[in-house]
């Protein structure tokens, strides 16, 4: 589980309550059904017309995403691009076809395949860079989805705020109950405004960096990737790695004090 993520959006929310409260409000006071309709069903609506649904199958992915905690420092990774740079300097890089089934990430093993089988270093990074290029796109559904759910969130609960003023003012026969309404008309406007910002656009900033902190891992991948093709020195592929770690987020392991990137897809890319 992402800790960060679940605290920001609880510490957000209980935080905005115990305001509310510590100036005499009652948190029964905003609870209004009428308005989560309103707000809630109305950000539904405006975010299915927004894309396609074959995209759209996919939020509950992303909800996971954003609340588990993924890892992209990995002494696996290192370690294998290491092992391999060596092995081809002593043996050759066909000696590396034995070891190809050892790979899990399916990433490092198309690309170790394409240096395998001869292609041009031009043709490998080509394929590669593409591959995470397309892997950005896809990630960019995901976050556009969120961002356009905090847009209309906020405009959504300033009309709930406006329909229920209107039932307001066609109604003035009651003046001990006009305050009563006017509060509960600007609900929808408190929970568009905190909907947006404590959820949704949160979610959406977390997407963009798990999407960043996997690229960052790809990019080192295929930097390890090129190198060994060009017949690097082993010693000098660890130093172009170690360059490429400062902005992969690691978690170190005990004894493990230089991390690589992990293997694990941080969207759901099937290996």
């Amino acid at each position: 589980m992402d800790r960060s993520t679940v605290i920001g959006i609880t510490a957000g929310t209980a935080l905005l309550l115990i305001g509310y409260m510590l100036e005499g409000g009652t948190p029964s006071a905003l609870l209004q059904l009428s308005a989560s309709v309103i707000v809630f069903g109305g950000t539904f609506g405006a975010v299915v017309a927004s894309f396609p649904m074959s995209e759209l199958k996919k939020f509950p992915k992303w909800i996971k995403i954003a609340f588990t905690e993924k890892s992209f420092g990995s002494t696996d990774a290192y370690d294998t691009l290491i092992r391999f740079s060596e092995k081809a300097r002593r043996e050759g890089l066909l000696s590396l076809e034995q070891d190809l089934e050892t790979i899990e990430d399916r990433f490092t093993r198309q690309g170790m395949q394409l240096v395998i089988d001869g292609t041009d270093p031009e043709i490998t990074r080509e394929i590669l860079e593409s591959n995470i290029t397309v892997m950005e796109r896809r990630h960019k559904v995901g976050i556009h989805v969120f961002e356009a759910a905090g847009g209309y969130a906020p405009t959504m609960g300033i009309i709930g705020t406006v329909m229920g003023l209107v039932m307001v003012l066609g109604n003035l026969s009651d003046p001990e109950a006009l305050s009563h309404s006017i509060a509960a008309a600007f609900i929808a406007t408190l929970y568009g405004v905190s909907s947006a910002n404590v959820l949704w656009l949160p979610i959406a900033t977390k997407l963009k960096q798990k999407d960043r902190a996997e690229v960052a891992a790809m990019e080192m991948i295929l930097d390890g990737i090129i190198s060994i093709q060009a017949g690097e020195n082993p010693s000098i592929l660890k130093e172009k790695l170690k360059t490429h770690l400062g902005n992969i987020p690691v978690k170190k392991e005990k004894n493990q004090p230089e991390p690589a990137p992990n293997n694990n897809p941080a969207f759901g890319e099937s290996k």
